[in-house]
């Protein structure tokens, strides 16, 4: 599917109303398609939480099945930046449209074979390493995913509400999460262990397939995004993208994977090895953590966008450094929480380390993808993203559970992301904030 000229010239001499209705679309079909993804992607998490241990790593000590569950986990977070790569070229090439549709149907379709993969009593080592196998597809297509999202809306949209259009994308993440997660929590509260082990797990993922076809009718009627049909149009699109923008904005993606440290990596603690964590202590149970995790998701649901709208009017740098100057100042009390209050107490400490993270995850997104050239920003904001799964994302839970079990306290893992926060700190003030500029004009990414 190859952008053609009709497209092209209705892209760029779209009437008002038209860009009204394109723009209202572009939101919907990047948030569709997010929540759609990360639907998937959590649904993996959660799993790789409460039921992979057991049923694809049977033999294996309690602590030795959690680290080989995470690092399945972590093998998706991997090859993101292989699907960055690969997608960023299509993306800045073909057009952000195109590309999408077939990062939608790699994750969707994956997601949906976990969802009938037989355990290893079954058929013995082949599972876990179909397992892998399948988390590697799904780490691609979420690599790939992510930029043309976020750049549908934002590129279609008013440049002066880039921060509000391009957090629609980003919403996707806490509605998957909600979706996820919530699904998880009702067939956990609703079947017995036995029961939930044995089939009830993979119902949410078999749904995959649902969201799919719906995701599939939204992205099929949105046309490319004015900005990347004028670079066509111009006759301005690069030969290989992924190649210039690593030559030429190396820098800016370094950074952009650096700035995500302290959003990034204790997301996945308060989502995922949170499940782990608290369910050591017997009178918590693995719904009522999934219930906590889910109250804070749809309170991110409201916030990224309000924290979003907010960067347009302060600046992204900001609102940035502000939640992750939260985030380091949670990261002790959270674990002391965890570790030694009632329910009440870590309920609310669960849903604060969330906020946190909806201050930055926001405005992340135009962050991000303002710090590229249109003809470049498919691939080199895509990399930039994805590049901080190898080193933050991906390893957290693993680096979490090995922490603990060579330290004896949690504490060990506090300081883990208070240096993630460190790290962040010192990449959002090294990238120029472009919030106000207008980033059609190529003079504004002149060194």
């Amino acid at each position: 599917m190859v952008l053609g000229d009709n497209e092209v010239t209705q892209s760029v001499d779209a009437s008002t109303r038209d860009r009204r209705v394109q723009v209202r679309r572009a939101a919907l079909a990047g948030s569709i398609g997010t929540t759609i993804e990360w639907y998937d992607f959590f649904l993996y998490n959660t799993a790789a939480a409460l039921v992979f241990p057991h049923l694809f790593f049977p033999s294996s000590t309690g602590y030795a099945g959690v680290m080989q569950s995470f690092a399945t986990y972590a093998v998706g977070f991997a090859a993101r930046p292989v699907g960055a790569a690969i997608f960023g070229h299509w993306g800045d090439r073909l057009g952000r449209k195109t590309t999408l549709i077939v990062t939608l149907l790699l994750m969707g379709l994956s997601s949906a074979v976990v969802g009938l993969l037989p355990g290893t009593a079954s058929i013995g080592f082949a599972a876990p390493l179909i397992l892998v196998l399948l988390r590697l597809v799904q780490g691609i297509a979420i690599g790939g995913e992510w930029s043309g999202s976020v750049l549908l809306a934002m590129e279609w949209g008013d440049q002066r509400r880039r921060g509000l259009l391009a957090s629609f994308a980003q919403v996707g993440v806490p509605v998957g999460l909600v979706l996820g997660t919530g699904g998880m929590t009702l067939l956990s509260a609703t079947l017995s262990r036995a029961e939930f082990d044995a089939w009830g797990w993979r119902i949410p993922f078999l749904l995959s397939l649902v969201l799919v076809a719906i995701g599939l009718v939204i992205r099929l009627r949105i046309l490319e995004t004015p900005m990347f049909a004028a670079v066509v149009a111009e006759k301005k699109t690069s030969r290989a993208p992924v190649k210039d923008a690593v030559r030429h904005h190396w820098r800016e993606i370094l950074l952009s994977a650096g700035l995500r440290f302290s959003e990034q990596l204790p997301f996945y603690l308060f989502t995922s090895y949170v499940l782990v964590y608290v369910v050591q202590r017997p009178e918590f149970s693995n719904t009522f953590v999934l219930t906590a995790v889910l109250v804070g998701a749809a309170a991110e649901l409201v916030l990224i966008p309000v924290f979003s709208q907010l960067s347009d009017r302060v600046g992204r740098k900001r609102v940035y450094l502000s939640g992750s100057v939260l985030t380091a100042a949670i990261a002790f009390p959270y674990f002391t929480v965890l570790s030694h209050s009632g329910h009440a107490l870590i309920f609310v400490v669960i849903i604060v380390s969330l906020i946190a993270h909806a201050m930055q995850y926001g405005p992340q997104a135009a962050l991000i993808g303002e710090s590229f050239p249109t003809h470049l920003r498919y691939g080199g904001a895509g990399l930039g993203y994805q590049l901080a799964s190898v080193f933050a994302g991906g390893p957290a839970p693993l680096l979490a559970t090995w922490l603990l079990h060579k330290t004896g306290t949690p504490y060990s893992i506090s300081i883990y992301i208070v240096l993630s926060a460190v790290v962040t700190v010192l990449c959002v003030i090294a990238l120029p904030d472009r919030s106000k500029a207008d980033i059609t004009d190529p003079s504004v990414y002149a060194r």
